[in-house]
């Protein structure tokens, strides 16, 4: 059964950049189905700034044929061994909606109880290039409901230039996650998600898109000196 993992890692700002100009592949990484390769952002960050774009914290979302492989890839190859030094989660896909190209996920996905356990969701898009200014407009609102709600136990968003962007979420709750999507939390602006939402259906900013929830099934390392998740 494949399995997603989210990497976080913080390493110098050559080894980032070197990571970012050949980042791992499937026909170079045995068992690897397709990843994405980012540097980190602060969620609503001001968009000129050294903050919008980190060189040195590199993000890796990954989906892979075994978690034998994700070990392989950890233990073996030079890149692995950099995200072996940060933080991960290995993931279990319970919904899709929207698609993207490389990662191979089945229409009938097995539906798996997200009650009573803390829930991962990651957006991956490719931008249009004429719809970045629109796509600021709407999505650092949002980028600020997410980073701020009371229901996120650690949030942020990666980049990919020219045209890659995503977010990671970790809440406590699906319900917490449900109604921040619906505009139903008890924060200020809570429609904020809703709007853009609308905005995105009346004209999309992106060729592809799509929101994946996930079930973590372990958390390996610390971030920022945290661990998120704890298991009975």
């Amino acid at each position: 059964m494949s399995i997603f993992s989210y990497h976080l890692v913080k390493t110098s700002a050559l080894s980032g950049l070197k990571v970012m100009i050949a980042p791992p592949t499937p026909n170079r990484v045995p068992g690897l189905i397709h990843a994405e390769c980012m540097t980190g952002m602060v969620l609503g960050s001001p968009v000129f700034s050294f903050s919008r774009m980190l060189i040195g914290q590199l993000v890796l979302f990954a989906q892979w044929e075994s978690e034998a492989a994700l070990d392989r890839f950890l233990t073996n190859n030079n890149i692995g061994k950099i995200f072996a030094n940060g933080w991960h989660l290995r993931l279990i896909l319970a919904r899709q909606w929207g698609s993207f190209s490389g990662f191979d996920i089945s229409k009938d996905i097995t539906e798996i109880d997200l009650s009573g356990s803390p829930v991962v969701a990651v957006t991956v898009a490719r931008m249009k290039l004429l719809e970045v200014p629109r796509f600021i407009r709407w999505g650092r609102p949002v980028e600020k409901l997410v980073r701020d709600h009371p229901g996120t136990l650690l949030s942020l968003a990666s980049i990919r230039l020219p045209q890659t962007v995503s977010t990671f979420s970790i809440w406590r709750s699906q319900e917490e996650m449900t109604d921040m999507v619906r505009g139903h939390s008890d924060v200020p602006r809570p429609k904020r998600h809703a709007d853009a939402m609308k905005e995105r259906n009346r004209k999309d900013f992106h060729f592809e898109f799509t929101t994946l929830r996930f079930k973590a099934v372990a958390e390996i390392g610390e971030w920022n000196g945290k661990r998120y998740l704890t298991w009975d």
